[in-house]
């Protein structure tokens, strides 16, 4: 306990005679994971998006008017046999429940009708988006007697499966840049007030101190930089999400299906990352100075 409140103490006069070199520390600390906490709200919301865009994707099986109930039983049955099928995802659409559904989305185009020209249907969810083609090409291959036509919208589906991974690749892609640049930004910057005294850790290793003694006090001090600059980032975001954001996205932001990663598990996170880029910083940097 005693030797924890020595080496507190010396990382708070540390940081007290060097309030320039801390404090270039703890921006930099600022601006890496406040660019981190953006990323990762916009890029979870990204994904969030593209998933439930995914949900969206569904396979449609038009029956024929003709068709017996034993020949849509068996179709029924062919479709929830399938291992891509979302378990419960089967709809079947009558068809006078295709002709009520048409005349709520466009009423001028059944307004006139003399007969319900609409086939009856199954609607078809996948367990996931990207199984959508395989449904639709297993059931054009069992070419069974009850199917008319299958539907999947077979170029939207590609380009919302492509956004989706396109989506999710950049931010990955992004916030390792991010987490990279960060650190290499706060090492060197904690490298120069490293060498700034590297005189002070040259006399303590010629008295006998040992690496870890010497190491304590600046990587405590690396620990308190980063999370006084990350603390500092997570009230901007918070401010950004309470006053910038509504101001951005307005409604978009309301979709119940489509959220970003809670803000309490953002500032966890980032508070973590401030804490360990500040301590590794540090400690790596440190290592040359040692070798006296």
């Amino acid at each position: 306990m005693n030797r924890f409140r020595v080496l507190f103490a010396e990382a708070l006069r540390s940081i007290g005679a060097n309030l320039s070199t801390t404090f270039a520390s703890a921006l930099s600390v600022l601006i890496g994971v406040f660019l981190i906490g953006v990323f990762i709200g916009l890029g979870t919301w990204l994904v969030s998006w593209s998933d439930d865009k995914k949900r969206e994707l569904a396979v449609h099986v038009f029956i024929k008017d003709e068709a017996t109930q034993k020949q849509i039983d068996r179709l029924r049955i062919a479709i929830e046999s399938n291992e891509d099928v979302k378990p419960g995802g089967v709809t079947y659409i009558s068809k006078a429940k295709a002709l009520e559904i048409m005349r709520k989305r466009s009423p001028e185009l059944t307004e006139n009708l003399a007969s319900n020209p609409l086939p009856a249907s199954f609607d078809v969810v996948p367990a996931r988006g990207e199984d959508t083609e395989a449904i639709a090409r297993s059931l054009q291959n069992a070419k069974l007697a009850a199917i008319e036509d299958i539907r999947w919208g077979k170029e939207v589906s590609q380009r919302i499966l492509a956004i989706a991974r396109a989506m999710q690749f950049m931010f990955g892609i992004i916030v390792l840049v991010l987490l990279a640049a960060s650190t290499i930004l706060i090492a060197n910057t904690i490298r120069l007030s490293i060498f700034a005294r590297r005189r002070e850790i040259e006399v303590m290793k010629l008295v006998g101190a040992t690496n870890w003694f010497v190491r304590g006090p600046f990587m405590l001090e690396g620990v308190l930089t980063g999370l006084a600059g990350s603390l500092a980032a997570v009230i901007l975001l918070f401010l950004g999400r309470e006053v910038a954001i509504p101001q951005i996205f307005g409604e978009v932001q309301n979709d119940p299906d489509v959220q970003a990663l809670a803000f309490t598990w953002t500032a966890a996170i980032l508070v973590a990352i401030g804490l360990a880029v500040g301590a590794l910083g540090s400690g790596l940097t440190l290592r040359r100075f040692l070798k006296v």
